[in-house]
């Protein structure tokens, strides 16, 4: 077959164009890092690339549910915290008015004065919020476990709040003290209103049992800290994983890609130099 000058001018532009695009390739990996940069470039590891990085949403996600675990967790114990101190100080004040006789109507007045303030902080308690959200209300996280004037009954309030926190698995946030709550109140009204003739030391047993429900929820309230915790460990060894395989699935070798860079500028200025004997020296001059 006869070689003609058209020929060898037509292979060199077509290999001297295939050289431009090899390095205009090489050239934008070096400058974004990644081996592809559109879905055309390869599109098995784009999918793969995709698959790892929803991989890595999801995780994340996740570990925003375990901080919103974390504080209602937090919260809760802190309020139960506060009920424990104010059940202390009513104990004293129990155990002070049961041995001491008689109470003076002087006596009785401080007693309600200090138990009506500690009535208010047990409210208070019940109606802790994590932002918008009323911890001790069950479902009913819009609306306040005291409503001003009594403990709501609605079964919705004692039942369990979950948070997704891994595929598949939930975690209860909340912590049902509705009756705890509403039986210290109750407790606290009696002694306020029915005044000298009240047991003193039937309250001390009431306050003992309502003391335990209140070390008994923070006992659970850490476990289910600690699970938290256990979980934040395992979503960040899942997220480490992810993103170890995304980066090895998309990102550059720096040193090969520039000594490929490197090796292709070579083989293109030799490919030039060769040309520039083969052809016309008009074309080559255009060509220039």
């Amino acid at each position: 077959m006869r070689v003609t000058q058209s020929m060898l001018s037509n292979n060199m532009l077509r290999n001297l164009s295939s050289s431009y695009n090899k390095m205009g390739v090489l050239q934008e990996q070096l400058n974004t890092g990644k081996k592809v940069n559109r879905p055309s470039d390869d599109p098995v590891v784009v999918m793969k690339s995709l698959g790892y990085g929803m991989t890595v949403d999801k995780v994340g996600q996740y570990q925003k549910n375990l901080g919103e675990v974390n504080n209602w967790l937090d919260s809760s114990d802190d309020a139960l915290d506060g009920v424990g101190q104010v059940l202390h100080r009513a104990k004293e004040l129990a155990t002070n008015a049961a041995n001491s006789g008689a109470m003076t109507p002087g006596d009785r007045d401080k007693i309600k004065i200090e138990l009506e303030q500690m009535q208010k902080q047990l409210q208070d308690l019940a109606n802790t919020k994590v932002g918008d959200k009323y911890i001790f209300s069950g479902t009913m996280t819009d609306k306040p476990l005291f409503n001003g004037t009594s403990y709501e009954t609605d079964a919705a309030f004692g039942k369990n709040v979950e948070i997704e926190v891994f595929d598949g698995v939930n975690l209860r946030v909340n912590t049902d003290a509705r009756k705890m709550f509403e039986e210290i109140d109750v407790l606290f009204e009696r002694i306020k209103t029915e005044g000298e003739g009240f047991d003193f030391s039937g309250a001390i047993s009431i306050i003992d049992r309502n003391m335990d429900i209140v070390l008994t929820n923070r006992a659970d309230i850490g476990a289910r800290s600690n699970r938290s915790e256990l979980m934040h460990n395992r979503l960040e060894m899942q997220e480490g994983a992810a993103k170890k395989q995304r980066s090895e699935n998309e990102d550059i070798d720096y040193e090969v890609v520039i000594t490929e860079l490197i090796t292709s500028e070579s083989i293109h200025r030799a490919a030039l130099s060769v040309g520039a004997r083969i052809i016309q020296p008009s074309l080559v001059d255009f060509l220039r």
